[in-house]
């Protein structure tokens, strides 16, 4: 074993408040922007099941 097998794991460094900030920023506008496509896309299967519910059945 070498000496660099027995070392510990170096400490992380830690994230400074402006990091941090920009990084909660990005996941809110991230999970927004989630919402905003689910939403879209449901309202696309609605549009499209009103527009023609006939032409679905076999």
């Amino acid at each position: 074993m070498s000496e660099d097998d027995r070392r510990p794991d170096k400490p992380r460094p830690t994230m400074k408040e402006k990091a941090r900030a920009e990084l909660d920023a990005r996941r809110a506008r991230e999970a927004a922007a989630l919402r905003a496509n689910l939403r879209r896309r449901k309202q696309q299967v609605r549009d499209r099941t009103e527009k023609a519910p006939e032409d679905r059945e076999g």
